[in-house]
């Protein structure tokens, strides 16, 4: 059974895009993901081929997460999109893209791309990330509103692992599910801390 995932790469490929390869790609890419509509419980279920068990620093995961201090949040993200950016003794620090609108995710992503360990978009490829990297270059200056930390006794799915060839798909699938304020008020509030 093809997935969400696998058919659009497969148009995309029919057509003659190279995922991650050039800016028009990214954009036929995003552009497909963004009018799909799809249910995140619906991916979390059917990509058990992804599944991992932990997280590799530079990959990107989504996950169903329940967060420890959900009372007093105001807001938090129940299915993140992440780039794991270091280990914490219980879990770890990560970007959740999905704190983003979609203009400023893709403005984030296409810098991002420069912090690639190859330009094969392979399994193999990962982002060569740090806190140090994001905090001290301006490029990165949207990062601020998407850098959390998660508790792995919170998380309450499988990992499921996204390949580089398919991020831009993920990053524009509208998977981001936030409880207690709505994705215009969470991407108001990441513009101004954004600036």
């Amino acid at each position: 059974m093809a997935t969400t995932f696998d058919e659009i790469l497969l148009r995309g490929v029919r057509g003659g895009q190279i995922p991650a390869r050039t800016q028009q790609a990214r954009d036929w890419f995003r552009n497909q993901a963004k009018a799909t509509r799809v249910q995140p419980e619906t991916v979390v279920r059917q990509e058990r081929a992804r599944y991992k068990n932990r997280v590799s620093i530079g990959k990107m995961y989504l996950f169903n997460y329940d967060p420890k201090h959900k009372k007093t949040l105001p807001y938090f993200d129940r299915y993140p999109l992440i780039f794991p950016v270091e280990r914490a003794g219980d879990g770890f620090y990560g970007i959740n893209l999905h704190y983003l609108p979609y203009v400023l995710r893709a403005k984030l992503m296409d810098a991002l791309y420069q912090l690639s360990s190859d330009d094969k978009y392979d399994e193999k490829t990962r982002l060569k990330i740090g806190y140090n990297i994001l905090k001290g270059a301006s490029r990165y200056k949207a990062f601020s509103p998407t850098y959390k930390r998660y508790l792995t006794n919170h998380v309450r799915s499988r990992f499921i692992e996204i390949s580089s060839s398919e991020w831009d798909i993920a990053l524009f699938l509208p998977l981001e599910k936030f409880e207690k304020a709505s994705k215009r008020e969470v991407w108001a509030d990441s513009r101004r801390m954004a600036k």
